[in-house]
């Protein structure tokens, strides 16, 4: 999942940043409004995080402009107006949600969550599977046969990007767009080789393969090559 933070104060924006990280999210950052708007046009991202008090362009109007365009994409508020009258013009503005600062960063993962899967009005699926193998999105479980398989963050987002596009083809750069920043460098192998660590805990100690390369194309989770 690809998210934009709008956030003009830096260490709320590496704290943000580092914790979504953790949490398995590619994470885009603006720190003034225009930045982010622009962005958020020219970028299809699966949410985005937006302060009131940016420079340039402040959040609401940001959120408006959006919402002008047609662009549907989540939105959670972040920030420190927390009157009443503040979140019910953030969210006639156009935003999904609103969270206080100070805030638990629990609670922000949350939320995010909710909205993702909420997202355009249909609820995506909290479990997903390909034969033996089931992924809990909620518990953030992986098992095969029964078995847990214990995976790092970013293992569970290619994972779960893989099983999202079940029997489809998806290329390196889709991977690099979807599960890594764009600031990664596409000449590297760290997808190949994040791939090869996620075979050896999906696929070795199983006889029917599950994750295959599609040579000059990409990679496939589906039961059969």
């Amino acid at each position: 999942m690809r998210l934009l933070l709008i956030e003009d104060d830096i260490k709320i924006a590496q704290f943000v940043l580092k914790g979504l990280a953790s949490a398995g999210f590619a994470v885009d950052h603006a720190s003034c409004g225009k930045d982010g708007l622009s962005l958020a046009l020219m970028t299809p991202y699966d949410l985005l995080i937006v302060d009131i008090m940016l420079p340039g362009l402040d959040g609401i109007a940001l959120i408006e402009k959006l919402r002008k365009e047609k662009r549907n994409t989540p939105v959670i508020i972040l920030s420190a107006r927390d009157r009443v009258a503040d979140r019910v013009r953030g969210l006639e503005a156009g935003a999904d949600d609103y969270l206080t600062k100070p805030f638990a960063f629990s609670e922000l993962l949350a939320r995010i969550q909710a909205l993702i899967r909420r997202a355009g009005g249909i609820v995506e699926a909290t479990t997903l599977f390909c034969a033996d193998l089931t992924m809990d999105i909620i518990k953030r479980e992986v098992r095969r046969e029964g078995e847990v398989i214990e995976l790092q963050p970013l293992e569970f987002s290619l994972l779960e990007y893989l099983l999202r596009n079940k029997e489809r083809v998806v290329s390196k750069t889709m991977i690099m767009e979807h599960v890594w920043n764009y600031n990664f460098d596409p000449m590297t192998n760290v997808v190949e080789a994040r791939i090869c660590r996620l075979r050896d805990k999906i696929d070795k100690d199983y006889p029917v393969k599950l994750i295959h390369t599609v040579r000059g194309a990409g990679y496939v989770i589906r039961e059969k090559d």
